[in-house]
């Protein structure tokens, strides 16, 4: 049975977007998904299902999210053998700069159109840039981020419905479940 990572989007901040981790594996329990376990808690669980459909396992989720939370709550779902090769990219675009400061992994909905990665990819400045492989938007940020500045790049709007993690996380993820 496929192995899957969901990544959920504006929990946990502030008081009115509470959503534990036991409440959260509870949840994805409920729509029949097994093996369910989270990591830290910041929306990040795994769990097993027969379902092939990226879309309708988002749904069944995100369904089973509103139901128990009573907000939306947007999830993006990626295979195991997808983080892993995430956290791979991740280490090579990070080798491959001196002297970056952060480095934040968005993790998209959908794929960009290729305008739109041309775009994201274009806003570099002396804070970064960001590099667009598929669902997932790497921010690589040098000496000139600031830290606490959430989007330093002006990116995030470009980037439709996405979360982020840093990559200590995404590494972490792909080190306990892929």
């Amino acid at each position: 049975m496929p192995t899957y990572v969901a990544f959920l989007r504006a929990i946990n901040l502030g008081a009115n977007r509470k959503f534990a981790k036991d409440d959260i594996r509870r949840a994805v329990e409920s729509v029949g998904f097994t093996d369910v376990e989270t990591h830290i808690n910041t929306g990040n669980v795994r769990f097993t299902t027969p379902m092939r459909s990226r879309a309708k396992i988002e749904k069944a989720l995100e369904d089973a999210f509103a139901a128990d939370r009573g907000f939306d709550v947007p999830t993006m779902v990626f295979t195991a053998a997808e983080v892993a090769e995430i956290a791979r990219e991740a280490a090579a675009l990070s080798a491959d700069r001196t002297g970056l400061e952060r480095h934040y992994v968005y993790l998209l909905k959908e794929e960009l159109p290729v305008e739109t990665v041309a775009r994201v990819e274009g806003l570099a400045t002396s804070a970064g840039g960001m590099v667009v492989r598929g669902r997932v938007a790497h921010a690589l940020l040098g000496p000139g981020y600031q830290a606490g500045n959430v989007d330093p790049l002006g990116a995030a709007s470009l980037l439709g419905v996405a979360t982020s993690r840093n990559v200590t996380v995404i590494n972490a993820i792909a080190a306990k479940w892929c």
